[in-house]
């Protein structure tokens, strides 16, 4: 057996940091309320944000799909795993995000980190921004280009970065839609223009924003009026869509190169047939059902404007990610931890995930959410502030 001294060690400095994680078991549907290690307590850790993992036309045709082709994919899309649901639901997502063709993935961890070293290699140059998922991260990471690292929505800084890189043969712009950790939304009509102006490359994650922004749900694109200035689309099923996966959209020759060199792509087992069945189905609730999304954003404003009237110190969010920062990362677990006793649960988020002393709550609204529950929520938050702070 080996010897894990050093674990156990380096688990105590996390523990003694306030850096420490543990699973929680989530025993119900992760809706406003659910069951949070046997507990009912008010969801705001979610990313279902518009509660579509437990919307009847989504589970019908989830459960109609298990009934008729069974649990699993069995191989890989390039063998036998290429179930004829993978059609249906790429051309709903190359339809609603504007482009010629769509490419689903396992997950958009594996969506990105298969897509980036395939777009960008020795030669060229990857400009990042600095506050981009850890997907991004290491989909530049495993690419053999050169990788700088631009202020986070610093248009400027990017732009004396693409000044510098003339002579560089590709260069690809990669920046979250929606950051994830912030709720702010990248300038994307400023970086497609500089991308215009110095020959580069844009792709855009956009997993929390497919469903939420724009008029259709379409995602930032869509929302700023981009959808014919040729930017690589890539996102997740995994939030708005209520299921799994993660998909790039863009041109038909793109996604053929794809097939071809995503190794994330090549080397992964398809998706279970009611997971396709399921997202098919939930874009089509969100296209034809705007109203979830004005819930969505009703909540947003009721719960902002709260928590901002009782002197909570949230980031400027444009979205239903709402950021309360709390600083040191024991501070944030001890606010988080006495917030659940009080039935709320809105997870810390800490180190690495985001930078040193700008520990948080990561408020997440959902649709599904009642008055009722935001404002119970609102009494717990002012409950948590008097007992840490005190």
């Amino acid at each position: 057996m080996p010897k894990e001294h050093w674990l156990k060690s380096e688990l105590a400095q996390l523990n003694q940091a306030g850096l420490s994680r543990s699973l929680r078991s989530v025993m119900t549907a992760p809706t406003g309320r659910t069951l949070l290690d046997g507990r009912e307590v008010i969801l705001l850790g979610s990313n279902n944000y518009l509660g579509l993992s437990v919307h009847p036309v989504v589970v019908e045709a989830a459960a109609t799909a298990v009934q008729k082709y069974g649990t699993g994919a069995s191989a890989s899309r390039l063998m036998s795993g290429n179930c004829h649901l993978y059609t249906e639901l790429e051309t709903k997502i190359a339809e609603a995000k504007g482009t010629e063709a769509a490419l689903v993935f396992g997950s958009g961890y594996l969506a990105n980190i298969g897509t980036i070293p395939v777009l960008a290699g020795e030669g060229d140059l990857i400009l990042s921004d600095a506050l981009n998922h850890a997907s991004i991260i290491d989909g530049c990471r495993l690419s053999q280009a050169t990788k700088q690292i631009y202020r986070h929505c610093d248009v400027e800084h990017l732009e004396s970065l693409l000044a510098q890189s003339m002579k560089l043969r590709h260069r690809l712009i990669v920046t979250d839609g929606v950051f994830s950790m912030d709720g702010d939304i990248a300038p994307l009509p400023e970086i497609c223009g500089l991308a215009e102006r110095y020959d580069a490359t844009v792709m855009v994650d956009d997993a929390h924003s497919f469903g939420v922004l724009g008029e259709t749900g379409g995602g930032t694109i869509e929302h700023f009026g981009l959808e014919n200035r040729g930017v690589i689309q890539m996102g997740t099923l995994s939030k708005a869509i209520g299921g799994l996966g993660g998909y790039v959209a863009g041109s038909t020759a793109l996604i053929d190169f794809l097939i071809n060199r995503a190794r994330s792509f090549i080397f992964t087992t398809g998706l279970p047939p009611a997971t396709l069945a399921g997202a098919s189905a939930a874009i089509d609730v969100i296209r034809s059902n705007p109203e979830l999304r004005q819930r969505l954003f009703s909540n947003v404003l009721l719960l902002k404007n709260a928590l901002l009237e009782r002197g909570f110190q949230l980031l400027p969010s444009q979205t239903q990610i709402l950021p309360l920062i709390l600083g040191a990362a024991d501070v944030a677990s001890r606010f988080a931890e006495v917030l659940l006793s009080h039935g709320v649960y809105a997870p810390a988020i800490r180190p690495p995930t985001v930078p040193e002393g700008t520990s948080r709550l990561r408020i997440s609204v959902i649709a599904s959410h009642t008055t009722e529950d935001l404002e119970t929520a609102v009494e717990g938050f002012e409950a948590a502030s008097a007992a840490t702070f005190r």
